[in-house]
């Protein structure tokens, strides 16, 4: 729907930004290692690896191994496949789109939980997005990937911490980038993965996981605006 390009939002606690700059490092750097071609699997092989396959998330077994896309792939532990999602993308369009988002509105979610708190808070979101996902799939077979989930845990976050900053985005098909405040630009992020999901009634799940996205949102939304007091105590 758009792309968010910067925002006015200053950091008040920490000097930079650093767990979130590690984030984005990570995923860059894992796509880059399993799209090289050197581990000989294919998209299909890695994506069902290291994605999470709502019909296998009860298999406790690690090391099983499977043939996906042609090539023998030595799976993770499927519990641990809630966490090792995050960082497989579909393609550097994917990748960089949800970068894009973490750059932007990460650093003062950072800035407000601290290094420590802001990656436990984004990892719990990735977990809640994959278990909505499960819930609402839970006979599927098709590996979920992506950041997007705990990313978008970020976005709820920063909706309740900073409905007031401004953000310039750049929207689809057009080239001028425009100002308006964080709480409309959420807003029609999560309304749109909602009218989404509600036209796409589940026909392109291989594509886009929107009940991970609304899971995610709503987590990082809840938790945070269960501690708004004490966070806002620490920006102050």
């Amino acid at each position: 729907m758009f792309v968010p390009l910067h925002d006015d939002n200053t950091l008040r606690v920490i000097r930079f930004q650093f767990v979130t700059g590690a984030i984005i490092f990570v995923n860059i750097a894992v796509h880059l290692l399993l799209t090289n071609g050197n581990l000989g699997m294919s998209p299909i092989a890695l994506a069902t690896a290291f994605g999470l396959v709502p019909a296998e998330i009860g298999h406790i077994g690690a090391g099983a191994a499977t043939q996906a896309g042609g090539a023998m792939a030595l799976a993770v532990p499927e519990p641990l496949t809630l966490i090792t999602y995050t960082f497989i993308h579909g393609g550097w369009l994917h990748l960089a789109a949800n970068m894009a988002f973490m750059w932007v509105f990460a650093d003062n979610v950072e800035d407000a939980f601290g290094h420590i708190g802001f990656l436990l808070l984004y990892f719990v979101c990735g977990i809640i997005a994959a278990g909505a996902h499960i819930v609402a799939n839970p006979d599927s077979t098709v590996p979920l990937v992506g950041a997007s989930g705990a990313v978008s845990g970020i976005l709820g976050s920063y909706m309740v911490l900073f409905p007031k900053a401004h953000v310039w985005v750049l929207f689809m098909k057009l080239p001028i980038p425009f100002r308006i405040s964080a709480l409309w630009a959420l807003a029609m992020w999560i309304g749109f993965q909602v009218l989404a999901l509600y036209i796409d009634d589940g026909k392109n799940e291989v594509l886009v996981a929107w009940w991970a996205h609304i899971g995610g949102f709503a987590a990082g939304f809840l938790i945070t605006s269960l501690f708004r007091r004490t966070l806002a105590a620490r920006l102050a």
